[in-house]
């Protein structure tokens, strides 16, 4: 035991930004209202995994030794509550920042850019 907590005195885990634009960027991933990330579609999980520039598009993280601060743009759908909206995305950003990372979830910034009914917004994607 005594060897462990040695080690552990003598040893860091860090984490690289991307990772925490990741988290922010699958999180965001199934809000209810949330069109899209700084002008690109929102996909599946299954189909963004791997595709790291989509699922990061619109979202910056500068991360410490202990905390984080995540900064996202994003485009709403008409008649969305956005601070709903928002409460959501904080509560499933902070959860999952806390469990995966241990670190803690000092400051998150949404930028609304835009907002669209939800044809308008089908019809600029086709």
């Amino acid at each position: 035991m005594n060897d462990l907590t040695t080690l552990k005195a003598n040893s860091h885990l860090t984490f690289d930004d991307r990772v925490l634009e990741k988290i922010a960027g699958i999180c965001a991933q199934d809000i209810d209202g949330l069109l899209e990330m700084d002008g690109n579609m929102l996909d599946s999980l299954t189909e963004t995994l791997g595709k790291d520039a989509r699922v990061t598009k619109g979202i910056t993280a500068e991360v410490s030794e202990t905390d984080v601060t995540i900064e996202m743009t994003a485009i709403v759908a008409y008649d969305t509550d956005t601070q709903a909206l928002f409460d959501t995305l904080c509560q499933r950003i902070d959860r999952a920042v806390t469990h995966m990372t241990g670190l803690k979830l000092n400051e998150l910034n949404l930028h609304i850019q835009d907002v669209l009914t939800r044809k308008e917004w089908k019809a600029a994607k086709a």
